[in-house]
């Protein structure tokens, strides 16, 4: 919540020095702005190459006629000190790790670009837009738990197994399958990683999962040299309360971290919180998201 409120006042703030900076940043004498309306920004994915079409995107950081207008909570209704005709472009943004402090434009998403025409004290509505994945998106890793054979092993220190949930069970995401992993006193821990290993990139790397859990989750990175092994924690997932949710994780930093590190794999691990007879992790919809480079 205090979050919340400190991004509507850095909006204000910001609307506050365009109308400071409108003569030197827009042509004439207006004062009276326009404004655009935006209810959401969903997105559209070729499943097979691309994965789910699940989506968290919390923000627009929108553009007119190539000036940088603010960052905006959706949905929101902007002002906007121009009339007539002009390009709005509008760049999805995400709380990255789920961190509502650090919302970014999330640059495997592409902008939104239309022409609109603007009216003084009237809302142009821009209503629920579209984006995709930008073309040099790669997808070094997905999983969504369809196929029989699974891209997770459990490590040797694992307890617990990593399972799908019945077919087209209510416990399932999307699809017939979500993976789920069962925590109680003769399975109070849980660790798997990724089968493969994967090459540390020149570039950005993002994990994108859905998750719904009753128990704490911690996701990292194993991260190998040629004689040495790193195994970094990240971001710990929280209970949900019953609900699914989805995030997007950096792993860039991390990634990073150690000299001469050249490959890696993304882990899993769960204690039994204490005070819970039982628990349950739900996951799906994994994906490793980097750029060519």
């Amino acid at each position: 919540m205090i979050y919340r409120r400190l991004f509507r006042y850095i909006c204000f703030l910001s609307f506050l020095l365009i109308l400071a900076s409108s003569c030197e940043k827009f042509s004439g004498d207006q004062t009276i702005p326009a404004y655009v309306s935006i209810d959401s920004i969903c997105i559209k994915t070729d499943y097979y190459t691309q994965g789910t079409s699940s989506q968290r995107i919390t923000d627009a950081w929108v553009y007119v006629d190539d000036y940088f207008l603010g960052a905006y909570e959706l949905p929101a209704r902007l002002p906007v000190l121009k009339s007539g005709k002009h390009n709005l472009k509008i760049f999805p943004g995400i709380k990255k790790n789920g961190i509502a402090a650090t919302r970014v434009i999330y640059d495997f998403y592409r902008p939104i670009s239309n022409d609109v025409i603007l009216g003084l004290d009237s809302t142009t509505k821009a209503g629920v837009l579209q984006t995709t994945y930008q073309t040099s998106a790669v997808f070094v890793w997905k999983e969504d738990f369809e196929d029989v054979s699974l891209t997770l092993d459990t490590t040797s220190a694992s307890i617990a197994n990593l399972q799908r949930t019945p077919a087209d069970s209510p416990l399932a995401f999307e699809g017939v399958y979500s993976g789920m992993v069962i925590l109680d006193s003769l399975n109070g821990f849980f660790e798997c990683q990724t089968h493969a290993e994967y090459n540390i990139p020149a570039a950005p790397v993002f994990l994108e999962l859905n998750f719904n859990t009753s128990n704490t989750i911690v996701v990292g990175l194993f991260t190998y040299g040629s004689t040495i092994l790193y195994q970094t924690p990240i971001i710990t997932l929280h209970p949900t309360n019953g609900q699914w949710k989805k995030i997007y994780i950096d792993l860039t930093t991390t990634l990073n971290a150690y000299s001469g590190m050249t490959a890696y794999r993304v882990y899993f691990s769960a204690h039994k919180d204490s005070g819970l007879t039982q628990s349950r992790i739900l996951l799906d919809n994994f994906k490793i998201v980097t750029r060519q480079s």
